[in-house]
């Protein structure tokens, strides 16, 4: 399949070359676009009672927008603030688009700030007129004035998203290069796998942008979109530049060893991708539009890295092939085999060793709170973030939890209504409950609750309002309820996107191997990695030990579109080097070698490439923990994790130990899947003879 994918790309190089200019120009010429078209908004479930609030909502007249600014610095007294102030409230009420501009409200708490709340009129000018009222009232003479809300901080969101990606990519760019030029020793070896990324990322904006134009895309897209198409696009031709240095060994002509590196990492590559690809399109078992778009531009993303592999490489390769050079010759006992030795003479201890430290890892993952989060996302430079903050220091009273909102389809002023509105007040968790009619049989109930959001007595007061009987329908939307169904879509939807990750990741697994153990194991060693990586992710973000180090604070919850989003890349990835590992050790398998020295031959064939390509999307996932948003720093210090945890802790030492104790049964299997293995076979190459074996691992 493989050389009919690249057989073009091998005898037509230039024209390739051209094809992959042409998406790349494309990708960067249209797909910035994509920042202009981001949404902050996730965690909407279509179909649940939040959802047909949230729209019965938009059908109504709008709620007036407003941005607010908080003047500090000096005794909210003060003569010249106040007249500052003043003078500014003055200009902003003669300026078009706005409809209404408070009185200076003076904080009862530290006394030391004023509040002035901006009303901005209905229509299309509202960034606008917000970024106008913005800049006058940023001229307060005061030592601090900070505006946000509304389009200010939309803004701002989407911006962080746009600088997040150019820092994380500036950052990474040069230290993955500098590895790769230590790892091959060549410019021009080492700029391929980046020459490949580069096109990776401009295929990725143009699938993005195509994504806005029929759905919306979330601003933590770009950022995980991006380190993926780097990070998988730096893994796979890192594998076949690498490979192709191999083959240089025995083939001198650079077409014959293309031509063999497509047939044999070409393959793998092909079946990786498959991997990366089937664990992003579980997330379309969710109904929530972020986490589907996510899946499917996260497949076309692995999609385009893939086709690049098989294509645009092999491609550069018959061009520049000569100025590579080949690979050394293989010491016969090498680092890597002989860490499987000492792991081959205690597998029980090892086993037991690392489960325990993946497990210890873990725990924290109990204590996940999932929650849509609060501006604190943001770093502390940008406006948004310094509103919350300076709210909480001098208006503590103003920031209460957010409202649980309950639509009643009845008048405001039917006697019902003022019946059962008591009724709502009565509700444990309830402060209490004001009235908005917003349309002639139409009303809206803001109940104000006790609780934050994210926590389940919030959670409890939504499902008992919910549970009160009333005269008339009532639907109840806000953050609260949305996490009450969200979590409830969870708690759904999660077995069966599990499930059909874990058939297809199996179903992949045998048509390599043949085995029907080493699947299985592969899907347990994979997922005490994930739990790893997730238990430190909450035990840092949540809990908040160390959060200073990684530039956020204690959040007390986690963002919903981490653990899922972490899940899914991480378990494809961790799949992406049971390929690389398994396919080797089965090689030597097949060659003859007993089960102890096919791991350990396996190990030290793969070893070196998995290292290198875990150390590059390392760097490149460590990128964005520079980032500002923190669920994208969150997705980052996951993957990180996960893939050291990977490439060290399980594939060095797991696997070796698991499969030195299943012994000849690791490739086992009933005969009817034996003989329909051998049909749909996939090898990555033809074995070779056995080397002799080791005196450390006889």
């Amino acid at each position: 399949m493989t050389r009919l994918i690249t057989g073009y790309a091998i005898r037509r190089p230039v024209v390739v070359l051209l094809l992959w200019a042409a998406v790349l120009v494309g990708g960067f010429g249209v797909g910035v676009g994509v920042f202009e078209r981001l949404t902050a908004d996730v965690g909407g479930v279509p179909g649940s009672e939040s959802d047909i609030a949230q729209q019965r909502l938009a059908d109504a007249p709008p709620e007036p927008v407003r941005i607010t600014a908080v003047v500090t610095g000096r005794p909210a007294t003060d003569p010249a603030v106040q007249a500052s102030a003043a003078a500014a409230i003055a200009e902003v009420r003669t300026m078009p688009g706005i409809a209404e501009v408070s009185d200076p409200i003076p904080s009862t708490t530290t006394g030391q700030a004023l509040l002035i709340s901006v009303t901005l009129a209905p229509g299309d000018d509202e960034t606008e007129a917000a970024e106008a009222a913005a800049a006058r009232l940023h001229r307060i003479e005061a030592p601090s004035v900070v505006v946000g809300g509304g389009p200010i901080s939309d803004q701002e969101f989407n911006s962080q998203a746009q600088q997040d990606v150019a820092r994380a990519e500036a950052l990474s760019m040069p230290v993955v290069l500098v590895l790769l030029l230590l790892i091959f020793g060549g410019l021009v070896a080492a700029g391929l796998p980046l020459l490949v990324a580069v096109v990776g990322i401009g295929g990725t904006f143009g699938l993005l942008y195509a994504f806005s134009l029929v759905s919306d895309v979330s601003v933590y897209a770009v950022q995980v979109t991006t380190m993926l198409a780097v990070g998988l696009a730096v893994d796979y031709a890192l594998l076949m530049v690498s490979r192709f240095r191999e083959e240089r060994v025995t083939a001198p002509d650079v077409p014959t060893a293309v031509t063999r590196t497509v047939a044999t990492a070409g393959r793998t590559v092909l079946f990786a991708g498959l991997t990366v690809a089937v664990a992003l399109t579980g997330l379309l078992v969710f109904p929530d539009p972020f986490l589907r778009s996510m899946g499917l531009a996260g497949a076309a993303v692995v999609a385009v890295d893939m086709l690049a592999a098989l294509t645009l490489l092999p491609a550069l390769l018959v061009l520049v092939g000569r100025r590579i050079p080949a690979a050394k010759p293989r010491t016969r006992v090498g680092v890597f085999a002989r860490v499987a030795g000492l792991v081959q003479r205690r597998p029980v201890l090892t086993l037991l060793a690392t489960v325990g430290l993946m497990g210890t890892l873990a725990v924290p993952v109990l204590d996940l709170r999932l929650s849509t989060g609060d501006p604190r996302l943001l770093p502390t430079s940008t406006q948004t973030r310094q509103m919350w903050d300076a709210f909480g220091t001098h208006f503590p009273d103003r920031t209460a939890p957010a409202d649980i909102v309950v639509l009643a389809s009845v008048p405001a002023t039917d006697p019902e209504l003022a019946r059962w509105q008591d009724r709502v007040a009565a509700v444990p968790g309830v402060t209490r409950v004001e009235t908005v009619p917003a349309g002639p049989n139409l009303t809206v109930l803001r109940a104000a609750p006790t609780a934050p959001p994210e926590e389940a007595a919030a959670g409890e007061t939504v499902t008992a309002i919910r549970a009160l009987p009333a005269p008339f329908e009532v639907v109840v939307t806000g953050n609260a309820a949305r996490l009450v169904d969200y979590r409830q879509m969870l708690a759904d939807r999660l077995p069966w996107a599990i499930l059909v990750v874990v058939l297809a990741t199996l179903v992949l697994l045998f048509a390599l191997t043949g085995s029907i153990l080493l699947p299985i194991k592969a899907v347990l060693t994979n997922v005490l990695s994930l739990g790893a990586a997730l238990g430190v992710v909450v035990w840092v973000f949540q809990q908040g030990h160390l959060a200073g180090l990684l530039g956020t604070v204690r959040l007390d919850s986690t963002h919903l579109t981490v653990p899922v989003l972490v899940g899914a890349i991480a378990f494809g990835l961790s799949v992406d080097y049971e390929v690389f590992l398994l396919s080797r050790i089965r090689e030597r398998w097949l060659a003859g070698a007993d089960p102890q020295r096919a791991v350990a031959e396996g190990l030290q064939r793969t070893g070196a490439i998995v290292t290198s390509a875990a150390l590059l999307l390392v760097v490149v996932f460590a990128g964005f923990l520079v980032g500002g948003f923190a669920p994208v720093k969150a997705i980052g210090l996951g993957l990180v994790l996960a893939i050291a945890l990977d490439a060290t802790v399980v594939r060095m030492l797991l696997v070796p130990a698991t499969m030195t104790l299943l012994g000849r049964y690791n490739w086992s299997a009933p005969g009817p899947l034996r003989r329909l293995h051998a049909r749909i076979e996939l090898r990555e190459a033809e074995p070779a003879p056995p080397a002799p074996a080791p005196a450390l691992i006889r």
